[in-house]
């Protein structure tokens, strides 16, 4: 994102919508901060400029740098893995598509958040010490997945470390019997980071609607917040199915 130096009037408006903070104020008129900005297009989709300083750079579909754009923007599909948005389908159609089994748990790791953001040497800390752990599992159709260079050891491309990001998401398989082991390494990976996460855990319902691994997360260092997510009357596996 870019800001026409003749145009802009410097009236600050555009400021408050920049969730990176990227947009300052120098000689009088307003600039973007290349390196903090996300590219999500926030400043330039509210139209709040009163004079149309704010254009879109044809650099910013460019790789690495088109990196932000995709990650950040979620009117965009990533070009380099065609995918939409920074994870896959949401998990409320597992009742449908029976992706995560019983016996299977799958995890998600959202780093960062908006004004927080993150850098993807930040995520590739995660998906590193997921692996090294034996926790390779990552989810094929993942946007981070298309960004690796050796799946098998959770190694990211070089060119897009430094690259900056509104939040990406790691997602990833395990079997039920593992979650207190990966919740361990992923406690130890907390510690390196330096931004924020949330961790999804999705899980099969016992019936009686019993978490199957809930012992496991009280034992845990994490919080738990249950957030069931059923998509009642569009589809479901019957109990011989299930």
């Amino acid at each position: 994102m870019k800001i026409y130096e003749n145009l802009c009037v410097g009236c600050g408006r555009c400021h408050p919508y920049c969730p990176a903070q990227a947009i300052y104020f120098t000689d009088g008129i307003s600039k973007v901060a290349q390196d903090l900005c996300f590219e999500c297009g926030a400043c330039l989709r509210s139209q709040v400029c009163p004079v149309d300083a704010i254009y879109e750079s044809e650099d910013v579909y460019d790789y690495p740098r088109s990196v932000r754009k995709f990650f950040s923007d979620p009117t965009t599909t990533h070009k380099e893995t065609n995918m939409p948005g920074r994870g896959t389908e949401e998990v409320k159609t597992n009742d449908v598509t029976g992706r995560t089994a019983k016996g299977e748990l799958s995890i998600g790791i959202e780093v960062g958040r908006p004004t927080v953001g993150t850098r993807i040497f930040e995520v590739e800390k995660i998906t590193k010490a997921l692996a090294e752990a034996g926790f390779n599992d990552f989810e094929e159709k993942n946007p981070v997945s298309g960004l690796m260079k050796n799946k098998e050891k959770g190694i990211l491309k070089e060119e897009v470390l430094h690259e900056r990001v509104l939040s990406a998401i790691v997602e990833f398989t395990i079997k039920e019997e593992e979650l207190e082991s990966c919740l361990e390494v992923i406690e130890k990976a907390a510690a390196e980071i330096d931004t924020v996460f949330t961790m999804d855990l999705i899980s099969c319902y016992d019936k009686g609607m019993k978490i199957r691994v809930q012992d496991i997360i009280d034992k845990s260092n994490f919080t738990p917040r249950p957030n069931a997510k059923i998509n009642i009357g569009i589809g479901r596996l019957n109990d011989e199915e299930a």
